[in-house]
């Protein structure tokens, strides 16, 4: 029963004709199949190196029941679906188990207690169609191609109203909820929908929300570096997943990026995008660490000479931070007087060292930037709309080799984004634009054809 029921949703999705009545006319399945961890594993790893640690032993494909649609939500089937790093750190229970996250939220209210179960649905990406919406919702409808943030907000306290952000009961949907996109099912909260760009397929479609946004937050927003015509912006890691999203966004926004690889494969992907300042580190030597406790300032001096030579003698605007402790006392030296680094991950460690001397003295910033708000994410999917920024997707995994695709991310064995397929039968699918998709394929395809 259940697999007649999926595959009239795909029947009908495939069928680029079926209205809103014809799929909330549809009897949805008991259950679907979903990418998960498990609350008793979450001491799997223990006593290992993080390295060590194997996504591929803790995600399973299991079958779990539909959830109940509740007010303000949307039951989404999952065309398509990517690997997040928060993937990666739920897979490997760090850096801490998302099953407190759940427990925690379940205990606010009895619509929030259905995400406090023993596994936990991951993802933070699709792009999809409308299923079902529940009571209030009133924008999106049966049948809407759409794609989700993952901004998960109650917006009952006043401190989410300017900058939903800063809500304290904001959330990341498939991290810190439950029923997440690397499924065929997923449940979200209405205001997390957006308009699939028609131009996109489902898989590319669904490899930008999470980045692209937060790329877009961290550099183009208010709430962020609030980047201006002609300023020089560093970028770490300017060819993985967030850093080709912000090498783009500084492109199209008039800036001048600076991008910092690790390869000559990764230094022409920045090209391709139309970036001419690299730095490829690993060519160039760069060791900002003597040993584990003690940084190097002559590395940052040397690192700081050579951006001046590829900037005609200016330090950096900005800094484009994500790698944390392996960069960070780098980056505030190099930022210029006044500057500003905008820092919104730690994928190398999350303690962080710098020399205070070079902030305080030369008026930089810190500011610490988490994901987007609403009309953030809204404006980078419209950016993606208009054929502005384009998707870094390199590869595409089915649902069930989802745990090889994280372990891969977490191998850093990818480049750009790596898409995960839920209910598309196979890759392509999904175009509704094929006049903008042609005006931008090159582009578009740039990073699989890197890959390749």
């Amino acid at each position: 029963m259940r697999g007649n029921r999926v595959q009239e949703i795909v029947d009908a999705i495939l069928s680029g004709n079926a209205d809103s009545t014809d799929f909330a006319g549809i009897d949805l399945p008991d259950s679907y199949r979903a990418v998960v961890v498990r609350k008793d594993e979450v001491d799997l790893f223990e006593g290992m190196e993080t390295a060590e640690k194997d996504p591929r032993k803790s995600l399973h494909l299991d079958e779990v029941p539909v959830p109940e649609l509740g007010v303000g939500e949307a039951l989404v089937a999952v065309m398509a679906s990517s690997v997040n790093y928060n993937t990666v750190w739920s897979s490997i229970f760090e850096p801490l188990s998302t099953f407190g996250f759940l427990e925690r939220y379940g205990r606010r209210s009895e619509q929030a207690r259905r995400h406090d179960l023993p596994y936990h649905v991951l993802g933070s990406d699709l792009a999809g169609v409308v299923l079902r919406t529940g009571p209030g919702v009133t924008a999106w409808k049966p049948g809407d191609e759409v794609v989700a943030h993952c901004l998960s907000v109650e917006l009952e306290s006043a401190d989410g109203h300017g900058d939903t952000m800063l809500d304290p009961e904001q959330r990341i949907w498939g991290f810190e909820t439950n029923f997440g996109g690397l499924a065929e099912i997923a449940l979200v909260k209405a205001n997390q929908l957006m308009p699939k760009p028609g131009h996109l397929t489902w898989e590319e479609a669904a490899s930008l929300g999470l980045v692209n946004s937060t790329a877009y937050r961290q550099l183009i927003s208010r709430n962020g570096a609030d980047l201006k015509l002609g300023d020089n912006v560093l970028i770490w890691g300017a060819s993985g997943g967030l850093g080709s999203y912000a090498t783009q966004l500084v492109l199209a926004g008039g800036g001048h990026p600076v991008c910092v690889v690790s390869s000559p494969y990764k230094a022409e992907l920045c090209r391709a995008m139309g970036a001419e300042a690299i730095i490829d580190r690993s060519a160039e030597g760069y060791r900002f660490w003597k040993d584990e406790h003690t940084q190097d300032p002559k590395e940052w001096k040397r690192f700081g000479k050579r951006i001046r030579e590829l900037t005609s003698g200016q330090d950096v605007d900005i800094v484009f931070e994500h790698p944390g402790r392996e960069t960070f006392g780098a980056s505030v030296f190099v930022a210029r007087k006044g500057g500003t680094i905008v820092t919104c991950a730690s994928t190398s460690g999350y303690r962080h060292e710098f020399d205070n001397r070079y902030l305080w003295m030369n008026l930089k910033s810190i500011i610490g930037s988490h994901f987007a708000n609403y009309r953030e994410a809204w404006e980078a999917n419209r950016l993606v709309a208009r054929g502005k920024i384009h998707p870094t997707l390199s590869r595409t995994y089915e649902l069930a080799d989802t745990a090889q695709a994280a372990y891969d991310v977490h191998r850093n064995l990818h480049q750009g984004k790596v898409g995960v397929l839920g209910l598309a039968p196979h890759e392509g699918l999904g175009v509704r634009d094929a006049e903008l998709r042609a005006a931008h394929l090159p582009a578009i395809n740039r990073f699989r054809q890197a890959a390749a």
